[in-house]
């Protein structure tokens, strides 16, 4: 067995915030970020990425690559529909890393807005911080689509 001591960890951190107006209720905007977080999950080019969420504290939410495979992106940390989901855990990272990711739904008129938030730490790729913002964006606009074409 070998093993070294790194003389300097090159600990990274992620701070995306997102600020989405949605012309749903905020119950449809609610189910339409469970559904895109879940079965209708696709990745930004649009090909189907088969995930599960458990919509309860302690909650799994992971990649299901089927015969008992995949790759766990977190739990739920809180829940309080329609108002809020919490996530936490490594996302999709391989590697030493802690996520905490945030959809935070208010009323506004006949509409809703989503405040997004994920944070994160560790020994994180740039070409990942890189390519988180589009991704979570393509994600936000997806679950803002869906609730709009659900609310008409």
């Amino acid at each position: 067995m070998t093993s070294s001591i790194a003389a300097e960890t090159p600990m990274q951190t992620v701070d995306i915030q997102k600020i989405i107006e949605i012309a749903a209720p905020i119950e449809i905007a609610f189910e339409a970020m469970l559904e895109e977080l879940g079965p209708e999950a696709q990745l930004q080019d649009g090909s189907s990425y088969p995930f599960k969420l458990e919509p309860w504290p302690g909650g799994r939410w992971y990649r299901d690559l089927g015969d008992n495979t995949g790759h766990l992106w977190g739990h739920v940390q809180v829940i309080k529909p329609p108002k809020l989901l919490e996530i936490c855990g490594p996302l999709m990272m391989s590697y030493p890393a802690m996520n905490h990711v945030q959809y935070r739904f208010t009323s506004e008129g006949n509409g809703t807005k989503l405040a997004f938030v994920h944070r994160g730490i560790g020994l994180i790729s740039e070409q990942l911080r890189e390519g988180m913002p589009g991704g979570w964006a393509s994600w936000a606009d997806r679950i803002r689509q869906r609730a709009e074409r659900q609310a008409k």
